[in-house]
């Protein structure tokens, strides 16, 4: 990147010529004024034909000054800027790296004492940090045991202010909304949920506020607890039941009892409940009216047969009509039989967990039987299920029981693995296996089958039930094996799998190349979400922070996105966790040369949703927020150009970390993110992949924000206008 030339060396040029020239002309005045008027006239008439070579001989001087002057400036001045600088990001950043020695010897003795000063100040940071954390321990003891409470609820909790904006919210309530989402593959329900978001882009506002106002006259009867609750559809067509809880006023605080300072949210998806209780009404209409018409028929056909003149063969009619409908009877009962033992199964307590942890929980439960040995075999790490696990756990005891006690089995082994795809199963399945050695020439297992239809007893004093019942409550089957080959015997249980609740990170991809930097006027358009939030400090933004992988760097040449990564800061902190993450399809090549430094593939991209797909599930993500990005003039024309075929703009006010770091360290030869995160000390883990880029451009957004208060920029606008005046902002392309 080309170095902006320091002002002052054109003054200080400027000076010298004119200090020059003067000079030229009082010793030229001063040679004329000591000479007769003769000699005076023949040294004008020497000059006359060589001046050019005087002015020539002058530029020269004048460059041979502007060289020195640079060279000095290389050596006295740039050097002490640019410590100045890097000494200020060690008042400002915690954790910066060390000054680093370099330049003249008094600037390198310099930078030793600043960062002889910075460990003693780090050493005295350490030992306050270390009070801090002793007289705060209970603090932090108390909000663990809130954090591990929320996160284990089983209901999804939402804590908002008065504004609906959300402040807290557990792990059930984010992946709640991920299945509320309309893009759960995309943006994973992260547009609807995440702390800063408005919690009326789920609900109408109109609801809450009933509630809030019901609430609000229940305090003022004097009710101690009071509470609201409502049914609701979402803009996804779920059914929600959600119960309203107030958060008073804190002791102490300005207002009276009955003012609330916000309002908590459980939410409970009845959906599913609300869809099984209208099947068990349709299994109740057809078992009470179609049994009403067969029993009509039977009996009308029973009175004609007991009169004792009835025509033979009316009465052998009669006879076939009672056979029939008592068949069809037996038929329906059987049927409605069969689909109400589903519904029955419906309602146990279902939970969704990692199969592995119920192999964990399994093998414990064994090792109390006195005799047996439990190992473990295979078991797929990214299997869930959906499941009732004390019921399920106590079926596999029972029959590792009877096995070991009846059986004489020794040694069992548990395994799990994903069943193969079958025709006519819907859903993904998965085998759960209760194994032990079996050598040919032993007992058939086929007696081994009676077992399932034993009852057995689920929890102490609870319902009776066979091991069939507790499979079959959960959909699935069981039967026995035997693998002669392998010599061993196994119960196999087939249960439902569902998707992962945590799907996998990808690895993070290291590349080392930079694409070149562009910058665009467009950036700083006055749009009416810039102006209105031109006003709010910075600290109390919300961003969006972003970067794209593309095929090229031509986005009007027919260049496209193939990766979209973002995440999100709020109230000063990075949100890791609320974050959007996916690829692309371009519906185009990816030139072979720009692999290697984003690393993307074009099988990665085959099957993935393109532009028109992702964008919207991204816009809503930014939305009501400041879209954060490092050269982001080059990632806002890619989403400009997207704008006639989505129907979407992205009119959110813009910062780019490049010029924002223009303004902060002007002496600085290179703005590039990889320069930047050194000076400030931030590891960069992931570059050129989008979501890791995004993730190192919000740390040094972090960095950066109390630099420019220091400068007099404190407000989104006054972020915006310095940018604008930088130098790197007068390129466009």
């Amino acid at each position: 990147m080309r170095r902006r030339i320091d002002p002052r060396l054109w003054w200080l040029l400027a000076g010298a010529a004119a200090v020059s020239l003067a000079w030229l002309a009082v010793t030229v005045g001063l040679i004329a004024v000591t000479l007769e008027v003769e000699a005076r006239a023949r040294m004008l008439d020497l000059l006359g034909d060589r001046w050019g070579f005087v002015l020539l001989m002058w530029l020269l001087g004048m460059a041979a000054i502007a060289w020195g002057l640079q060279k000095a400036f290389d050596v006295g001045v740039h050097p002490w800027r640019r410590l100045a600088e890097e000494a200020q990001v060690l008042l400002t950043a915690q954790g910066a790296p060390a000054l680093r020695e370099r330049g003249p010897a008094e600037v390198r003795r310099v930078a030793q004492l600043f960062n002889q000063l910075v460990q003693q100040r780090e050493a005295w940071r350490a030992q306050v940090d270390e009070r801090v954390r002793e007289a705060a321990r209970g603090i932090e003891q108390e909000k663990s045991r809130l954090a591990a409470l929320m996160s284990e609820l089983t209901q999804s909790v939402v804590v908002c202010n008065l504004d609906g904006r959300v402040l807290l919210y557990n792990n059930r309530a984010r992946w709640q909304f991920r299945a509320l989402s309309q893009a759960p593959t995309l943006a994973g329900g992260a547009e609807l949920i995440g702390l800063g978001r408005s919690i009326y882009t789920v609900f109408d506002r109109a609801v809450i506020a009933h509630a809030l106002e019901s609430i609000r006259q229940r305090l003022r009867r004097g009710a101690a607890h009071p509470s609201a609750q409502f049914v609701t559809a979402t803009r996804g067509g779920q059914l929600l039941r959600v119960q309203v809880a107030p958060v008073r006023q804190a002791e102490g605080a300005e207002g009276t009892e009955q003012d609330l300072a916000g309002f908590v949210l459980v939410l409970d998806n009845i959906t599913r409940d609300h869809e099984q209780a209208a099947a068990r009404e349709r299994l109740w209409l057809d078992l009470t009216e179609g049994s009403r018409r067969s029993l009509a028929n039977v009996r009308a056909a029973l009175e004609v047969l007991e009169l004792p003149d009835a025509d033979p063969a009316l009465r052998e009619r009669l006879l076939g009509v009672v056979r029939d409908e008592v068949q069809a009877l037996g038929d329906r009962v059987q049927r409605l039989v069969a689909d109400g033992a589903t519904q029955w199964g419906s309602q146990w307590p279902m939970e969704d967990m990692l199969g592995a942890d119920l192999i964990v929980a399994i093998e414990r439960r064994l090792a109390d039987v006195e005799g047996l040995q439990v190992g473990v075999g295979p078991v797929d790490g990214e299997i869930w299920l959906r499941i009732e696990s004390f019921a399920l756990m106590q079926a596999v005891l029972y029959l590792a029981r009877r096995l070991h006690e009846e059986g004489g089995v020794a040694a069992v082994t548990l395994r799990l693995q994903p069943a193969p795809a079958a025709q006519g199963r819907a859903g993904a399945q998965a085998h759960l296996d209760l194994a032990w050695a079996a050598p040919a020439g032993e007992a058939s297992i086929a007696g081994l089958m009676g077992w399932e239809l034993d009852p057995m007893r689920v929890g102490d004093g609870g319902l009776a039930a066979s091991v069939r019942d507790v499979v079959e409550r959960h959909g699935g089957a069981l039967w026995v094996e035997a693998d002669a080959q392998a010599g061993q015997a196994f119960f196999r249980l087939l249960l439902p799998a569902i998707e992962p609740a945590e799907p996998a990170d990808a690895p993070p991809l290291v590349r080392t190349e930079s694409r070149p930097e562009y910058y665009d006027f467009d950036l700083f358009r006055q749009s009416p979400a810039a102006q209105a939030l031109d006003d709010v400090p910075l600290t109390a933004l919300a961003y969006t922070v972003f970067d794209t992988e593309t095929t090229g760097l031509n986005p009007s040449e027919g260049d496209e996105i193939i990766q979209i990564g973002a995440t999100r800061i709020v109230n000063g902190k990075l949100l890791r966790h609320e974050s959007f993450e996916q690829l692309v399809n371009p519906r185009r090549s990816i030139p072979r040369e720009s692999i290697p430094i984003h690393g993307i593939t074009p099988e990665m991209v085959a099957g993935q949703p393109d532009i028109t797909q992702v964008l919207p599930a991204f816009h809503a993500f930014a939305r009501d927020t400041v879209l954060v990005a490092h050269n982001a003039a080059f990632d806002m024309r890619f989403l400009q150009l997207k704008e006639r075929v989505t129907g979407l703009v992205f009119d959110h006010p813009v910062l780019d970390t490049l010029l924002l770091s223009a303004v902060v360290h002007p002496a600085q030869t290179s703005h590039r993110l990889e320069e930047i995160a050194a000076r400030f000390g931030i590891p960069v883990i992931g570059r050129h992949t989008a979501l890791g880029d995004a993730f190192v451009t919000a740390e040094v957004l972090l960095r950066l924000i109390p630099l420019l208060a220091e400068q007099g920029i404190h407000t989104l606008g006054d972020a915006r206008r310095a940018a604008e005046r930088t130098y790197y902002a007068r390129l466009t392309y």
